[in-house]
């Protein structure tokens, strides 16, 4: 006979008890007594026949099985959540996809396209949770990732497959007013670009995750620049570009994630000196192939990666 499951209730407890730390403050978030708290738990321990938690002077804490336990748990609840919540809004029809995916690629260039796939297959959903790293999927609810990393990285990740879709090109670009004091310019000419020695006399605007990109810039450029690796620095685009469009400085940022900024002129490019970046945009699943809505999704994307497909306005 195959080992009986806990149950829902038990492993409710269980999970909020362990994020508390305490019995009494589970039994307030999910409204039960804490007798019936320890109850739950009580039988969850008599039926794994491990010890889930011990005594201490303010509560209680995870012995070590318990913390491997409650980890594996509240993935389970987690995974269990979504799941009602896609069945009760979809109302048995359609299907949803978990996406993870890096924050400024996915607001600056997934979520703008996300109308287009609505108009194409009206059946599939997409949530959107924000991951900046490898992961492993087995410990998560998602049903693919968005990530920019390198072709090695994407070797390294263990148990999925891969579809490149983009390039990350990264090129200078400033606000107009910036690049028009700069080339002493008037208003009329600041879009026009400037050379590479010109963009070394500017603030320059910072990446803290590739502290070395404008180094790399300037020597492919092959120019000296003694102040590469100064200016404040930034951890995501989004920062960068908002920066950048409010004058205070230079940024290196791909004009794919700046589309809208580009095109009603709060940024424009310095110098028209692209430089390709080791890393690209990937959608990654766990093996194997995928298939049904995600398979349909994963093609969706590949087309419109591919096609260069623009925002709808």
């Amino acid at each position: 006979m195959p080992p009986p499951l806990p149950s829902t209730q038990a492993l409710a407890c269980f999970e909020a008890a362990a994020r508390h730390q305490s019995y009494t403050r589970a039994a307030q978030e999910l409204a039960l007594t804490q007798g019936a708290v320890s109850r739950q738990i009580g039988a969850l321990e008599s039926l794994l026949g491990v010890v889930l938690f011990h005594r201490t002077r303010h509560g209680v804490a995870l012995t070590e099985s318990g913390q491997q336990y409650a980890r594996q748990v509240a993935r389970w609840l987690l995974a269990l959540r979504q799941g009602t919540l896609d069945v009760m809004a979809q109302s048995g029809a359609g299907a949803s996809i978990c996406l993870a995916a890096v924050p400024t690629f996915a607001t600056r260039w997934l979520v703008p396209r996300l109308p287009l796939l609505a108009r194409e297959h009206p059946d599939i959903t997409v949530h959107i949770d924000v991951r900046t790293r490898p992961f492993l999927f087995a410990e998560t609810a998602y049903d693919a990732a968005l990530l920019a990393a390198t072709p090695g990285q994407i070797v390294q990740w263990p148990g999925v497959q891969a579809q490149w879709l983009l390039h990350e090109d990264i090129v200078p670009v400033c606000s107009p007013a910036l690049l028009a004091r700069a080339a002493r310019r008037g208003p009329g000419r600041a879009w026009q670009p400037v050379s590479a020695q010109a963009v070394a006399q500017l603030p320059l605007l910072q990446q803290s995750t590739r502290p070395q990109g404008w180094q790399e810039w300037f020597e492919a450029a092959g120019v000296p620049a003694a102040h590469a690796l100064q200016g404040p620095r930034y951890e995501l685009f989004s920062m960068l570009a908002a920066a950048a469009s409010q004058g205070l400085g230079v940024a290196l940022i791909p004009p794919l994630l700046i589309e809208e900024e580009l095109a009603r002129g709060a940024l424009v490019i310095a110098c028209a000196r692209p430089l390709r970046q080791a890393r690209g945009y990937y959608l990654v699943w766990p093996e194997p192939a995928p298939h049904g809505a995600l398979a349909r999704f994963a093609q969706w994307l590949a087309h419109t990666a591919a096609a260069g497909t623009p925002a709808p306005a």
